[in-house]
């Protein structure tokens, strides 16, 4: 079968992104053949593309030219031998499986998850590598509470915007790192107490001043270089800070002792332990899902590109040219 894909041969800037003809075997003993309606953009596709991480840890078995893409929703059009939880036709999707930028996908079965009926293919894409980022940040490895101080950068984003949501659920005191007042704007929309303008304004003095002093109970931090030493500067005792990306480079080496004097902390999460057990895997999508259908968390699709565009999706998502969440659509 050929269908089409985005892959890249090197790592680099967006022109290495090459849109092609791939073709794909008969699904394997356990896998089906996935077509996929909705694709979720993600910054670690960002990441993967430059080489600032390393595809092989994702995807041991991976070979070059690499289809990227981590995440997407669709239809099961065929099946494998040995697989038995699922049929053809069913709604699924999946994510942090590597080759996600593709109109069709053979997979591992017990990486899919069912999609309920009122979780449609554009907001499963959307939201799941989102959304499941989001749950383990704030039950995970630091258990959000009613009355802690909340810190959240790139609030504006999509994983941002669940994080602020899920919090202010929860009935935290929410601030939000954002670049423009425009985007200052949009975070309030959900669920921010307070936004702190990163172009305009210091965080650390504003994060001193919105806690009197005391600092953040956590901090949620995807940005990495730029905001890593800062966000230690602005921990309450006890504090944690949580590093979930890089977007601004590598983090440097810091003096541990640093935190010290606070009995502060960091600690550093990536989804992927989070959904190997396909037990645990889809008893925290039931709950995000749950908290999408009733409304308590949000999933705005404010940019949608077409599997040909996907160079375009990286450089207005890395150059921080998008709100809430976006999508590619094969």
């Amino acid at each position: 079968m050929i269908g089409k894909a985005v892959r890249i041969y090197e790592t680099g800037g967006p022109k290495v992104l090459k849109y092609e003809d791939v073709s794909l075997d008969r699904p394997k003993k356990g896998q089906v053949r996935l077509k996929h309606h909705a694709i979720g953009l993600n910054f670690i596709d960002i990441n993967m593309r430059n080489g600032a991480y390393n595809l092989k840890a994702f995807s041991p078995d991976a070979q070059a030219p690499y289809i990227l893409g981590m995440e997407a929703s669709g239809e099961i059009e065929s099946i494998g031998e040995d697989v038995v939880d699922f049929k053809v036709g069913d709604r699924v999707t999946h994510c942090m499986n590597l080759g996600a930028y593709s109109e069709v996908m053979n997979i591992s079965a017990d990486r899919l998850i069912l999609l309920p009926s009122d979780i449609s293919y554009e907001i499963a894409a959307a939201s799941t590598l989102q959304g499941l980022t989001a749950h383990y940040l704030v039950n995970e490895l630091w258990k959000v509470k009613k009355s802690h101080n909340v810190l959240i950068h790139s609030a504006a984003g999509g994983v941002g915007l669940l994080l602020c949501q899920w919090a202010k659920y929860i009935g935290a005191n929410v601030i939000g790192v954002v670049s423009t007042e425009e985007k200052s704007d949009y975070a309030k929309k959900f669920g921010c107490d307070h936004t702190i303008i990163s172009s305009k304004e210091n965080f650390v003095e504003r994060v001193k001043a919105l806690t009197v002093g005391r600092g953040v109970d956590v901090i949620y931090d995807a940005v990495g270089k730029d905001t890593f030493l800062d966000g230690v500067a602005c921990l309450a005792p006890r504090g944690r800070l949580v590093s979930y990306g890089v977007s601004s480079g590598p983090i440097e080496s810091f003096n541990i002792n640093l935190l010290r004097p606070l009995s502060a902390s960091v600690a550093c999460g990536g989804l992927l332990t989070f959904t190997k057990d396909p037990t645990e895997r889809s008893k925290n999508a039931s709950e995000l899902y749950e908290l999408i259908a009733k409304g308590i968390l949000k999933v705005e699709i404010n940019q949608r590109y077409h599997l040909n565009e996907v160079d375009k999706a990286h450089t207005e998502l890395s150059g921080r040219m998008t709100s809430g969440s976006s999508i590619i659509l094969p």
